[in-house]
């Protein structure tokens, strides 16, 4: 297997050969998720479209698989601490999913302002929450003071190796089921699943190009691409509640060095592409997951004619507040 190349600040920078023990691992606790098609969606874009749908997921989320592989993949001394992370939702519940599965504490640190949805899933999981403002700065800095107390194992929503392979576990059931694909699109904020896509593609399906979508209300990893450095914002407002994090050295080595580029999509385009799909294909996701659909009818010319992967990342949505419940 080729590994990728250790960057010059020496972060452990996990290889395709993780990405297969993450699958042996997680393995009886994950599902391994249907893959969804749409005539529909097919007509309206010119694209051969195939939905990945981890909102069919454990925990009703992608991030079940990087945190399982995090949690299992413990000493026995480490793992009697327990875990903890700071998370917007849905790697917070998944965690906390894990943590449980392994009788272990979880602890989390979420924004005041996340959805409820998801802080009722984190806590009828077992985890226990300290809110924080809706602010990376924020957040971290709760999340320091909570770690110094209970010295549980840190976690990270997407600047880890270990949650990283775990989510490159995606992209592998995707070529294994499909075959090699023209390209796959997933949602990005902090970085964690498009890491762990490009982990997989660079090395068992090389020539299918990755895009990374994003709102452009929160389009930080866009100016980020386009800059060539990390630029990062502290509190985005976007609908997309899952991307308002801004990457990562570990996630910036693999989003510099492997995406083919990150499109945007703005909160009315977000918002009537997560009714459509909802409409036209009867399944329940968030408005982050509708984000690359939406870029992909943005961009038709991109795509049409193509084999795309468009990973659904989560389907943990609060239901009594549907975005487009107040439209006329």
């Amino acid at each position: 297997m080729n590994a990728v190349t250790q960057p010059a600040n020496s972060m452990v920078i996990p290889t395709y050969d993780d990405v297969l023990q993450a699958h042996d691992r997680i393995r009886p606790y994950v599902h391994r998720t249907p893959i969804l098609t749409s005539e529909f969606m097919n007509e309206l874009t010119g694209a051969d479209l195939y939905f990945k749908c981890e909102n069919f997921q454990k925990a009703g989320a992608f991030k079940v698989r990087g945190a399982s592989n995090a949690v299992f993949g413990l000493d026995e001394s480490t793992a009697e601490k327990g875990v903890a992370t700071h998370s917007s939702g849905n790697h917070a519940l998944s965690l906390s999913y894990a943590a449980g599965r392994r009788g272990i504490p979880c602890h989390v640190v979420m924004p005041r302002t996340a959805p409820q949805a998801k802080k009722d899933a984190v806590m009828g999981y077992g985890g226990t929450i300290t809110e924080c403002e809706p602010s990376t700065s924020s957040r971290e800095a709760v999340f320091a003071e909570v770690q110094a107390e209970t010295g549980a194992d840190f976690v990270h929503p997407y600047n880890d190796p270990r949650v990283i392979a775990g989510q490159g576990t995606c992209s592998k059931e995707m070529v294994e089921d499909l075959g090699e694909l023209d390209a796959v699109i997933a949602p990005i904020g902090g970085g964690g699943m498009i890491s762990g896509t490009c982990l997989t593609l660079s090395n068992i399906a090389p020539k299918t190009e990755i895009f990374a979508a994003e709102p452009k209300n929160a389009d930080d990893a866009y100016r980020s691409f386009k800059a060539g450095h990390i630029i990062a914002d502290d509190a985005p407002e976007t609908i997309a509640d899952g991307l308002k994090v801004p990457l990562k050295e570990l996630t910036w080595h693999f989003v510099s060095n492997h995406v083919t580029d990150i499109l945007t999509a703005t909160e009315e385009e977000i918002v009537d592409a997560m009714y459509l799909t909802w409409q036209r294909m009867k399944i329940v996701m968030e408005p982050s997951c509708a984000v690359p659909l939406a870029t992909i009818i943005k961009n038709r010319e991109v795509f049409a004619g193509k084999k795309v992967g468009v990973i659904i990342t989560g389907g943990n949505v609060d239901l009594k507040k549907l975005p487009w419940m107040n439209k006329a």
